[in-house]
């Protein structure tokens, strides 16, 4: 009998040690290491190329482009590149509840292609309710399988022979040949290889869905991530409508894209125009209030800031920020002071994006320091106002990314005036909407209240 070879494994982030110690080294966290048998087969000679290689020159490569298949998605066609590539293994990460399965699932349903459906969550008949309660067209290629034996699945697919195989979760597949439970590093490692090698020989495109860990990394070895070709992170508030997909690797496209969908109770809807749902039609001007035009991605979108500034009931003011950093708030409430001199030491601050979005964009800055301002002199801005620009520690405005794109989105949902920094080189190009460019936040509040 061969003889067996154990190594501890982190669960945390897969790092391997010889020996059990109490914490690990590469992310510190403790209790996490786990003994794994590491089996060793013999080691066989490498089976000779067929086509003998040669050293060529880069600029005698021939340019292939990729096949892809179109999805009835438009956000995921989006956020792929263009298409789903034949032989691609793509990753989806996301909270639990957030919606993986609905969307993948209704992509079964859509295409008109033969899809394997693999789950190793679920029963046939719950994921048949789920089906049903989508009310999609039902595609009659579809097919289903309920298990976690890596080798049933590979030898069902391998007389299926679908176009298309999506696998419900990396978690839940266990091997035969590694004596560790589902969802270890040993397990996730060797399923992922053997699902990657089947993709690559049979030019399948899978997909597999992956757990999260609490820090929002996707569960198991950070190889998985480098051994798949797209990486998908679906996103988004459980308390609000709205989901992100964004791809944090991609080598068939850009990693800029964003999908945008909203959870209803027949699944998830795409939403074509989002700024025209992000901003709330006001039936009366209300003080501080106002519209940011933001970029995720290479999207341009329109987001609605609200602030609220009152005096500090108790000692300490209180800040407060939602979808928005806080310590950039901190900076921001700074500035206006040191800077620009308005007094709000001593008051309340609290930030608001509207429609549970998270983002970074710096040139959000503008839009808030009009909606605190707003807020504090009790004076509403023009619904028909918009705002684009960065702040800098000396209380100038700075330039943002792809200013013209911006412009162009503002103006297409109707707004008549977006205020810039002058710094932005804006192209000679008539524009629709009036553009605003300031320099300084002084000459910002003249000119806006």
């Amino acid at each position: 009998m061969a003889k067996l070879k154990t190594a501890y494994f982190c669960q945390n982030c897969g790092t391997q040690y010889s020996q059990w110690m109490g914490q690990c080294k590469n992310c510190g966290q403790w209790n996490t290491l786990v003994e794994e048998v590491v089996e060793k087969t013999a080691s066989k000679s490498l089976p000779s190329s067929r086509t003998k290689q040669h050293v060529i020159n880069i600029i005698e490569v021939e340019a292939i482009e990729e096949p892809r298949i179109k999805t009835p998605s438009e956000e995921l066609n989006r956020v792929m590149g263009g298409g789903i590539v034949l032989g691609s293994v793509t990753l989806i990460g996301g909270e639990p509840g957030i919606g993986k399965s609905t969307l993948l699932l209704q992509l079964a349903l859509k295409m008109k292609k033969k899809v394997f459906y693999v789950s190793g969550e679920e029963s046939a008949s719950q994921i048949k309710m789920r089906a049903d309660r989508l009310a999609e067209i039902q595609n009659p290629n579809c097919f289903l399988f309920t298990e976690t034996s890596l080798e049933k699945i590979l030898h069902e697919a391998k007389k299926l022979e679908p176009d298309f195989m999506i696998i419900d979760s990396i978690q839940t597949l266990q091997s035969q040949l590694i004596e560790s439970s589902p969802g270890t590093v040993s397990q996730i490692r060797e399923c992922s290889n053997e699902i990657i090698k089947y993709a690559k020989e049979n030019n399948t495109p899978v997909f597999l869905v992956g757990h999260i860990t609490k820090d929002g990394q996707i569960a198991g070895p950070k190889v998985l991530e480098h051994m798949v070709d797209v990486v998908l992170n679906f996103d988004g508030d459980r308390n609000h409508l709205f989901r992100l997909l964004r791809a944090n690797k991609n080598r068939f496209g850009s990693t800029s894209e964003i999908g945008i969908y909203e959870m209803i109770s027949q699944g998830l809807k795409e939403i074509k125009n989002p700024s025209e749902i992000l901003i709330t039609k006001k039936f009366e001007e209300l003080s501080g209030n106002s519209v940011a035009v933001t970029l995720e991605g290479n999207r341009p979108m329109l987001l609605e800031i609200q602030a609220l500034v009152s005096t500090a009931v108790y000692g300490t003011p209180q800040r407060s920020s939602t979808g928005f950093d806080a310590k950039r708030l901190n900076m921001l409430l700074a500035v206006l002071e040191k800077r620009a001199g308005f007094q709000l030491g001593a008051k309340d601050v609290f930030l608001n994006i509207t429609g549970g979005i998270k983002t970074d964009d710096p040139a959000l800055d503008l839009a808030v320091i009009a909606s605190i301002l707003s807020s504090n002199e009790d004076i509403a801005i023009s619904e028909h106002f918009c705002f684009a620009g960065e702040i800098g520690l000396s209380g100038e405005i700075r330039p943002v990314a792809q200013v013209e794109q911006r412009i162009s989105e503002a103006e297409k949902l109707g707004y008549e005036k977006i205020f810039v920094s002058n710094l932005n080189k804006i192209p000679k190009r008539k524009f629709g909407i009036k553009i605003e460019e300031v320099s300084k936040i002084e000459d910002f509040h003249e000119r806006v209240f």
